[in-house]
Formats: structure tokens, sequence, C-alpha cells
């Protein structure tokens, strides 16, 4: 079984590089799972009904979120409606939707995750750690492989989830910092990890937003706008092979236009 994760989705250049290459991709490495990260997909910010819709008929199975979960006031409702569309696990008791979902995947009943680290991110949420051993106590016996989105900032964070996970997940799969590391490896007890798997969006930018507006905000320290850039694309993605719930092998992917 192969599980294909897509990284931070930004904006309609991310959308449009999705649905030109998701397809291929999925095929090109028989991938049974496509999991695609859309927290930036509405121009940048947060996820609408139209843009899930949009990721989901480009051949994503499930969508994850992360810090900008709630950016937009139509994610509301559409997370309590759509059971593949995942806000962290670690939001407080309360907060719309779900942030786990068991999938079949080939035969194989995959629990996904979305959980969001708490260092140097201005929300504070509950523990991650004893948030994501919650979720897979709550879904025992309900699953042959869990693949985990870990949306955090800090490397030391993602690291210490990949290890606390060792041999009990598939993959833990870091999101948010949009630059795509080269870490990539299967831990000794058989979890596939990556720091972060990247962004598919604008390649000639900061972080998918506008470089010279960014530029200028470094500059200035001056309040400045965030606009998607426009210009040369790229696509981020990791894949992983499971076999009996544990990683084979992973693979980085980079497509830059």
């Amino acid at each position: 079984m192969r599980i294909l994760m897509v990284g931070d989705v930004c904006g309609r250049p991310g959308r449009s590089m999705l649905r030109e290459h998701l397809p291929a991709l999925r095929r090109a490495h028989a991938a049974d799972l496509v999991v695609v990260n859309g927290e930036n997909a509405a121009a940048g910010f947060g996820i609408t009904p139209s843009v899930y819709e949009e990721l989901r008929a480009a051949g994503a199975d499930v969508v994850t979120l992360g810090n900008h979960t709630f950016d937009k006031k139509e994610a509301m409702a559409l997370l309590d409606e759509e059971p593949r569309l995942l806000r962290p696990l670690n939001y407080p008791p309360g907060a719309p939707g779900r942030g786990a979902a068991v999938v079949d995947a080939g035969g194989c009943r995959v629990l996904v995750m979305n959980a969001m680290g708490r260092v140097f991110l201005p929300i504070l949420l509950d523990d991650p750690f004893r948030a994501v051993e919650a979720e897979l106590e709550a879904h025992s016996g309900r699953y042959d492989a869990v693949f985990l989105d870990f949306h955090g900032e800090a490397t030391s964070e993602k690291e210490a989830m990949g290890w606390y996970l060792d041999g009990r997940a598939a993959a833990v799969v870091g999101t948010h910092t949009h630059v795509q590391t080269a870490d990539e490896r299967i831990l000794p007890a058989g979890t596939a990890y990556i720091t972060d798997v990247g962004m598919t969006g604008p390649a000639d930018s900061v972080l998918g937003m506008n470089k010279d507006a960014m530029v200028q905000r470094m500059l200035r320290q001056l309040p400045t706008r965030f606009e998607v850039a426009e210009g040369r694309r790229q696509l981020n993605a990791v894949v992983v092979e499971v076999e009996s719930g544990l990683a084979r092998e992973v693979q980085r992917i980079f497509i830059r236009e």
C-alpha cells in the first residue's frame, strides 16, 4: 500500500499545479491514498467549500489543515460536514470538526491524523503528543496503519513526534514551513519521517507570498498585505510504501516548472 502526501497547497497557483500533476503522480507511484494539506489553499489563508471541492476533484482523498484552519468563516460549518477534511486534533474540546479519519486504502484501513505543534506558533493548543495518544486509543482496533500530518514550526518538535510514534505509525510527515527538507528516512522501528514535505504553489516567492512585498516587510518592519505570488510553480510531495502497518520506503518528490 502506498500513501502520497502533497505539501501545503498555496492559493490558485498551488491548486492548478495539483490539478495538473496529481493524477499522473498517483498513477506513477500507484498511490492507494492521497493526503493533501490545504490550509493555505484559499488565497493563501484557510479553506472554503469550493476550494475543498476543488482539491477533492483534483484527487485528494483526505485534506488536512493547520494554523490557518479557521481563517475563513465558511470553514466552521464545512469542518462539521466533511469527514475527510481534518483540522489539528489538539484544538480544545468544542472546536468544529475532527482531527482524524479512518480511510480504506487498497484494502488497508488507514488512520489519518492531523496535529499541530505548539513551539513558535501563536495559537495555544493542547499538547499534541497526548492528543495523538488519545486518538490512537480511541480508534484502537479500527485501523491497520497510521499516517500523521504534523503541522509545526520547530524542527525539534517534529523530530520528537517522529520518535514518539516510531514503530506505531507508518509515517510522520511534517508540514507548515513551505520548505521541503532533505531528511526523509525510515526510523529504526519502521516509521517513515520527514521534517517538512514542502509547498505546492508559487516557486519564485517567499513561502508562496509575493516576494517583493515580503522583502519590504523585512526592511521596514511595517504591516504588509500578504498576497499569493504569480509566475513559476512547484509541487512538493512525499510517497510512503507501507507493509504490515510500517514503512518500507519513503521518497521525496519535487516538481518545478
